[in-house]
């Protein structure tokens, strides 16, 4: 998804140009996973990026360990990881179509806009 149509939305939602009784989930036009995000990204800035999967499991303990949350917060976020990528939320919406009137952006073009203004630059 191309984070300035996240933007775009917001702003109809919170200014009244988009109907402000429902939720919004902005979608771009394919599905992505996060190793194809990062080649997204290492193909706009020429670096290598790559994406490194973590276990819903392993990042609750980090948390826990390494910065001091409570267990019970740890757990409830090690739940609330693993619910959100376990693939039941992958799909796509036409919600950026009907707020926006136009189609949304793709993430790759995002990416590419993002490095030509220096995101991701050492």
């Amino acid at each position: 998804m191309d984070a300035d149509d996240i933007a775009e939305v917001a702003v109809a939602a919170l200014t009244g140009d988009a109907p402000g009784d429902r939720t919004y989930e902005i979608t771009g036009p394919r599905l992505l996973t996060f190793a194809e995000a990062a080649a997204e990204i290492a193909g706009a800035t020429g670096r290598a990026v790559r994406y490194a999967p973590v276990s819903a499991e392993s990042y609750g303990a980090a948390l826990v360990r390494d910065h001091g949350l409570p267990d019970e917060l740890g757990a409830f976020l090690t739940e609330l990881f693993a619910t959100l990528l376990d693939g039941r939320n992958a799909h796509l919406t036409d919600d950026v179509r009907r707020v926006l009137g136009r189609e949304p952006g793709d993430f790759a073009d995002y990416a590419r806009r993002a490095a030509r203004g220096g995101a991701w630059a050492g």
